[in-house]
């Protein structure tokens, strides 16, 4: 476990930078006095690495130092494999390069651990975009992609949902989120730190002003609040249902057993609720807000009524609900292909 955390220090050292003891300790996620313990072991191992004092202090390389660590383990070359998302990469214009560090990667591998890895990328797949979703047309995500690389705001000219539908803002671009097969901008302007769907620009221009990011902003840990608190703002409502077991795994509630089961769920709005609930057909009764089951009712009625005139209509035809031209046209002898083959 310490050979482990070694490297690791190591490798934040090389890559970031001066460190400080306590940064180090909060990504390593050990005491400050831990850390002192690791720095003194390295340095006793011949790691040429030094402290400077003071408040802009901390730990460091000397300058040219770089380790040859080259030793991943079988998890660690799984890992790295199937963290791979060519799909991403090509969308980003960095599809050929990630081909060619992958090769690098097996090649710098021993022979058993290469083997191990290459059977990742044959037994498993990332496929990032969710089912039923056409790929989004993203013609501006490399110009995005660069203004976050090199730090220089933007002018977005944007498409949302409520009015005025077009807006045009100046932003400083902090980075770029792929969820579930779309990308999103994370950026700052006048009203604050923003997200926006890289979909939805409809004109970029580039700016020649520079940025800094704040020292405080993590990219991941602003992701997750910000999934937080829209899943928050999106369910303000709630709904009393009655749910069959069938009714009680497809919307993913307990069920009490075999029985009905009695929940409160959340949801987005009256209208949302209602075409979501109407798709679980007999496996659920709306209980409550009234409104709601007034909606479904009368959809349910609606539905009925169109049905039933048309079963009184094919009734009165003769034909079992197949048109009467269709019944003339088809030959006396003929029979349908499902009683063929029944």
């Amino acid at each position: 476990m310490r050979a482990s955390r070694l490297v690791t220090l190591l490798l934040l050292l090389q890559n970031r930078g001066r460190m400080t003891a306590q940064q180090l300790a909060q990504e390593l996620e050990v005491s400050v006095r831990t850390v002192y313990r690791d720095v003194e072991a390295l340095g006793s191992a011949g790691i040429p690495l030094y402290g400077d004092a003071g408040h802009a202090g901390g730990y460091r390389l000397v300058d040219g130092y770089r380790t040859r660590l080259t030793g991943l383990t079988a998890d660690e070359a799984q890992a790295a494999f199937l963290a791979a998302l060519p799909g991403a990469a090509a969308e980003l214009g960095l599809g050929e390069a990630l081909a060619t560090a992958l090769l690098k990667l097996r090649a710098a591998l021993p022979a058993e651990v290469r083997d191990h890895a290459g059977r990742i990328r044959e037994r498993f797949l990332l496929d990032a975009p969710g089912w039923y979703n056409d790929a989004d047309r993203t013609p501006y995500l490399a110009a995005v992609a660069s203004a976050v690389w090199d730090r220089r705001a933007v002018v977005l000219r944007y498409r949302r949902w409520r009015a005025p539908e077009e807006i045009e803002r100046r932003v400083e671009p902090y980075g770029l989120v792929l969820k579930a097969g779309r990308w999103y901008l994370v950026a700052a302007g006048e009203s604050g730190i923003r997200t926006y769907r890289v979909d939805q620009i409809l004109g970029l221009e580039s700016l020649a002003d520079e940025f800094t990011v704040p020292d405080d902003f993590d990219l991941t840990r602003h992701w997750n609040s910000y999934l937080t608190g829209y899943r928050a703002r999106l369910h303000t409502d709630e709904a009393l249902v009655r749910l069959t077991p069938e009714g009680a795994r497809r919307l993913g509630v307990p069920s009490s057993g075999d029985g009905w089961t009695e929940a409160r769920v959340p949801i987005e709005s009256v209208d949302h609720a209602h075409g979501a609930f109407l798709r679980l057909g007999t496996d659920i009764e709306v209980l409550a807000p009234a409104e709601l089951c007034d909606r479904i009712a009368e959809t349910v009625r609606a539905l009925a009524a169109r049905y039933e005139g048309r079963s009184q209509r094919a009734t009165a035809d003769g034909t079992d609900g197949e048109s009467t031209e269709a019944s003339r046209q088809r030959p006396a002898s003929s029979a349908p292909e499902s009683r063929k083959h029944a």
